[in-house]
């Protein structure tokens, strides 16, 4: 299968994941959702990992880089990423993580000194627009449902969602030069989510409030997060680590950042309410961006 599919495979999955996040990560809180998550998926990708045989194609110059994509990509940017979904829903979550791909190229500039063009300055500000429209304009609904309801300040939850995607394109362009290698993608992101596990019971052991679970975990919510664990991050993120194999940082950025238009349909059959047109005008124009930037 060819790389473009592998990323938009993973933006389908990050789209279905992204909604069933949402009732363990409230109930959890982010941090605590996070550990669980990262636990359940650290211990699935080790075993299909040893089962495959993929442990024997990592050398010691592979490991380290992929700890410190773990750490930036998966435990900041994954805990920044259900704390502004608690606070915004899916949608403007998903919104804001789809900046990744304009991070990207930010960053491709600064660290590789590539030229920006016209073009490319053009979807910068569309995909930004785009997230503008959406957040502050898709929100004017009636009867909206409790997932497009604002929870708290919304400019703490605009922050953890752009951080969310700044740390994504961190992870992305950290793993990049390792995939370019022999090394199995299952035991990459199985370094990736052991190391993001690890500094997720640090912070617990710490003893911190905020690495406590809200509320006490039940059979109902950990097969919950056991599944967005597998489909998100055992899977999807593995599939981003093999289209990273052929594909440049940008082009994989852009494909995976179609994760908003998928969930539009998805939450528009779940609450069974139509996202307004703002809604769909606002990731519209994130895409499109992203396009531009890479393309």
């Amino acid at each position: 299968m060819k790389y473009e599919w592998l990323a938009l495979a993973a933006a389908f999955l990050w789209a279905i994941s992204s909604l069933i996040s949402v009732k363990p990560a409230r109930y959890l809180g982010p941090f605590a959702y996070s550990r669980w998550r990262m636990g359940c998926t650290a211990v699935m990708l080790t075993a299909m990992a040893a089962f495959t045989g993929g442990w024997s194609t990592v050398n010691s110059e592979h490991i380290t880089p992929m700890m410190l994509s773990g750490l930036v990509g998966i435990f900041i940017g994954d805990t920044a990423l259900f704390a502004c979904m608690n606070r915004m829903g899916p949608r403007q979550a998903g919104l804001l993580f789809s900046c990744h791909a304009v991070f990207s190229g930010i960053i491709g500039y600064w660290l590789f000194s590539e030229t920006w063009q016209g073009m490319e300055l053009l979807g910068a500000i569309l995909v930004f627009s785009g997230v503008v429209t959406a957040i502050f304009f898709g929100r004017k609904q009636s009867g909206k449902h409790e997932w497009e309801s604002l929870q708290g300040k919304m400019a703490i939850g605009i922050g953890m969602g752009l951080l969310a995607g700044l740390c994504q394109a961190l992870g992305g362009i950290i793993a990049k030069p390792v995939m370019l290698t022999s090394v199995d993608p299952i035991a990459a992101s199985a370094i990736r989510m052991i190391s993001a596990f690890v500094a997720h019971s640090l912070f617990y052991f710490s003893g911190s409030k905020q690495a406590k679970a809200k509320q006490k975990i039940n059979l109902n919510i950990f097969a919950i997060t056991a599944l967005n664990g597998f489909l998100a991050m055992a899977v999807g993120m593995t599939l981003i680590l093999y289209a990273l194999q052929d594909g440049n940082v940008g082009m994989v950025a852009l494909l995976s950042s179609t994760t908003p238009i998928m969930i539009l349909p998805l939450l528009w059959f779940i609450t069974k309410q139509r996202p307004n047109r703002y809604a769909w005008y606002g990731a519209i124009l994130a895409v499109i961006g992203t396009g531009m930037i890479v393309l």
